[in-house]
């Protein structure tokens, strides 16, 4: 039986901060949802995602401004997205911090998505909160885009304007709020909710970046998706072989028997994906040198070590396939 779709509990938080700007009494509109005020303040409780929707839907109603959830901005802490707010904080670039919510967002709440590109323009981050094209997704991607631009303002260290805004809502009467804020080209009405940030800006090594501790709280993250999610086999694949590599790559027996199957149910779950045992080892290697070479303290030859990998040739010859490059030409690009 699946679990329902639900929300970590925190990110609540920065709604009932929303609500309260608008003149709404918190407590009360906790109580008539039917939440309890203490579930709130649970690093590791969830909420329906059904009451989310009922949440937004109430607010609308007593809130006469179509523009009101762009106030989230004002709203957030990190400490109301667990550790993916430290983490993203920690984030070496704006392009990681991207990369980072894309991967881990499903912690934060597993009815929306997000999903990273890239092109000559530059990175875009498209968000799918999952509620079709209706009022309160409209209103949902407005919170949810700017809280993420406030985000990346704020490891920006100044005020990185993103360059075009993507947004599902038609086109209101006054667009003046939405302008306002975002600073930018906006098409309403589009295919997506999403915005582009130029490519210089978005990986430009910020301020705020501490890598070691980026790579901890990833770690932390990988084991958060994996325990809560059972059924996310590629995840908790992941979290194992993050555990084991520095003992060496352990074979997809190892690995299957420690997530409680056989053999040939891992091989066949990973089948479902269009992946391989093998696939899986060195995406997770892959994303593991690349966290690693951006820390400028460890060597090639201890990143060698802590992937699994017997010598630093082999290792060399494994990145040169993943990335088209060297690890040391990797690291004098990311450099420059």
């Amino acid at each position: 039986m699946l679990k329902p779709e639900s929300t970590l509990a925190t990110v609540w938080l920065m709604v009932l901060r929303l609500i309260k700007l608008h003149g709404i009494e918190p407590q009360q509109f906790l109580q008539e949802l039917g939440v309890c005020p203490e579930t709130l303040r649970d690093v590791q409780a969830r909420i329906p995602s059904r009451l989310a929707d009922l949440a937004f839907a109430k607010a609308a109603a007593h809130i006469n401004d179509p523009a009101f959830a762009l106030r989230a901005a004002e709203c957030w802490h990190p400490s109301n997205l667990g550790t993916m707010g430290y983490a993203w904080l920690s984030s070496r670039t704006l392009h990681t911090g991207l990369k980072r919510l894309e991967r881990f967002s499903r912690i934060l709440g597993d009815r929306f998505s997000y999903h990273v590109t890239e092109s000559p323009d530059g990175v875009r981050l498209i968000y799918d909160h999952g509620r079709g094209d209706t009022a309160i997704g409209y209103s949902m991607s407005d919170f949810t885009l700017s809280i993420l631009l406030d985000m990346c303002r704020t490891n920006f260290g100044s005020k990185p304007n993103i360059t075009e805004l993507r947004l599902r809502r038609p086109r209101p009467s006054d667009p003046t709020p939405w302008q306002d804020f975002f600073e930018c080209e906006i098409q309403f009405g589009a295919a997506e909710d999403s915005f582009l940030i130029d490519r210089k800006i978005a990986d430009k090594p910020l301020p705020s970046a501490n890598v070691p501790l980026a790579n901890t709280f990833d770690a932390i993250l990988t084991e958060q998706l994996s325990t809560l999610f059972r059924d996310d086999i590629l995840s908790r694949s992941k979290a194992y072989l993050l555990r084991e590599l520095t003992s060496g790559a352990p074979p997809a027996n190892q690995v299957a028997m420690a997530l409680g199957m056989s053999h040939r149910t891992l091989q066949r779950r990973l089948g479902d994906l269009g992946l391989t045992y093998q696939n899986v080892l060195n995406e997770t290697r892959h994303e593991l040198s690349r966290r690693y070479l951006d820390d400028p303290a460890k060597s090639v030859t201890e990143i060698a070590f802590l992937l699994g990998f017997s010598e630093q040739s082999a290792f060399t010859r494994a990145f040169g396939r993943w990335s088209g490059m060297s690890p040391s030409s990797y690291r004098e690009h990311i450099g420059a």
